[in-house]
């Protein structure tokens, strides 16, 4: 419905713009019979609007309900402490590493890209929630008419407001849904700030594994060159046979190239680590601490609190929530939709005209539109948006199911890694001990050649795998941390750059 009529200025404003839009129905008496009919049109509008304010939207998905219960404590370890850590990079004991993970929280790129995101969502949102608020627009109009015999001008001016009311929660959702998308957004930086403080932790350990590595392939090689120098006094003594000394010194070429090996893929971790934290990969990173040793497993919280400590899993429920709402609104979008809009206007073939507030047009629109025909095209969008959240409930369902996995996984590897540490601990002690008994003997003619080198070999076997015992439970570690969701203290760039 379309109602205009010149009416003074101040009684426009309050009609068209505090009744219309604001939906306050209390107007002036009526000078006119057109203001009667916007008093009607007002009338039917709010009673509108005061139906809507009853419609539900309908239960939204949240996937906690259809979960299976978590038990109280670890299946994989029921002794386990679940008291929760605050932060699980300190509990390492390695204030290199810290330093490490505050440099690539502040320098990976791939964390200022997720921060960026995040500043994208929050836009997002905000022009999600916009569609609930009136729009207005001023237009001000010159129009020249020219003819052989005659020439005029005209000119206009104008407001108008117009406002959709949320008759079904559509607007609602699609603003709510922009919210849900902007913490699933916000989860995903989290997620990606505890990703790459957990890399940057895991290639440390690397490096410092592959320099133990490289340190053990350089004893090695001395140890026997030391043997071989052994073997040729004995030889020009005429103890030994010449076999016994190209037997060595094939042994300490075999070292040499060992070693080489290790070398390069100490370089190669610590070039790795470079990228991470953002700096050129030279290969100059400083690396001479220890791999760490571990009291108990403690403050990993209890199981359920994966559901609000993961941030994949978080983000992965708002977007299920969100799911559920665009599926709403896949709905809603088959029911009437409600449009009011307001306009006040003036001109005249004067630009004083423009300044005439006695001339001024007011008009006020109702506008009720429901669809009737699209091909069915608003029906397979509201199956395709359903479908869509029962795949996104299901994917949920399965991701928190993984993240139970990993964790159990970790957890119980962790016992079984503490004794595989202490077991191979005990055999480069054995092995160790055994080289020295060998060297001896040999020295007395007691041992041949073959013997010595055998123990000399088990004992460089024996050292390399405890050192990447420790390693893979330092790993393992970092794998539980991160299974968990824990937290750590780092730099965030949502606070550095809000």
């Amino acid at each position: 419905m379309i109602i205009a009529n010149k009416l003074p200025f101040f009684d426009k404003i309050l009609l068209t713009f505090g009744k219309l839009i604001l939906g306050c129905i209390q107007i002036s008496p009526p000078r006119h019979h057109e203001s009667r009919m916007i008093k009607r049109t007002l009338l039917l509008s709010v009673t509108a609007l005061a139906l809507a304010s009853c419609t539900s939207t309908g239960a939204m998905m949240r996937g906690s309900d259809v979960l299976p219960s978590s038990p109280a404590g670890w299946s994989s370890d029921p002794d386990v402490d679940i008291a929760r850590i605050d932060d699980w990079v300190s509990s390492f004991n390695d204030a290199r590493l810290s330093q490490l993970i505050d440099e690539a929280v502040r320098e990976n790129p791939s964390l200022a890209s997720a921060e960026a995101r995040i500043r994208a969502a929050r836009a997002s949102a905000r022009a999600a929630n916009a569609g609930r608020l009136p729009r207005a627009n001023a237009d001000l109009g010159l129009t020249q008419r020219e003819s052989d015999i005659s020439s005029s001008s005209s000119y206009s001016a104008g407001v108008s407001v117009s406002w959709e009311a949320d008759l079904w929660g559509r607007l609602g959702n699609r603003a709510r849904a922009g919210v849900l998308e902007l913490e699933a957004t916000d989860a995903d930086y989290e997620g990606a700030r505890l990703s790459v403080a957990g890399q940057v932790a895991r290639a440390w350990f690397v490096l410092v594994e592959a320099r133990l590595q490289t340190d053990l392939a350089q004893r090695d090689v001395a140890a026997k060159e030391r043997s071989l120098g052994l073997i040729e006094r004995r030889f020009g003594a005429g103890v030994s046979r010449s076999s016994d000394v190209r037997t060595f010194r094939s042994a300490v070429a075999s070292g040499e190239a060992i070693l080489a090996s290790r070398q390069r893929a100490e370089a190669s971790a610590a070039r790795s680590l470079e990228i991470l934290l953002g700096r050129y990969p030279a290969g100059a990173i400083e690396h001479q601490s220890d791999l760490p040793n571990f009291d108990v497993l403690a403050g990993i919280g209890a199981p359920g609190e994966l559901l609000t400590r993961r941030p994949d899993l978080r983000a992965a429920e708002a977007r299920l929530e969100a799911a559920g709402l665009q599926a709403e609104i896949a709905r809603a979008a088959l029911l009437p939709s409600l449009s009011l809009t307001g306009t006040l206007g003036t001109g005249g073939s004067d630009p004083s005209d423009l300044f005439d507030f006695d001339a001024m047009v007011a008009t006020a629109i109702g506008s009720l539109t429901a669809p009737i025909f699209n091909g069915g095209a608003l029906r397979a969008e509201r199956d395709r948006a359903a479908a869509t959240a029962e795949a996104q409930l299901s994917s949920y369902v399965s991701t928190v199911l993984v993240a139970w996995r990993e964790a159990e996984d970790a957890i119980y590897a962790d016992g079984l890694l503490a004794a595989r540490v202490d077991a191979l601990r005990n055999a480069h002690e054995q092995a160790a001990a055994a080289e020295e008994l060998v060297i001896r003997q040999y020295g007395s003619g007691l041992a041949t050649v073959f013997e010595l080198l055998d123990a000399q070999s088990r004992r460089f076997a024996s050292e390399g795998q405890y050192i990447a015992a420790r390693r893979e439970r330092a790993t393992n570690r970092i794998d539980i941390y991160l299974a968990i969701g824990g937290s750590f203290d780092a730099p965030d760039l949502r606070e550095v750059e809000g």
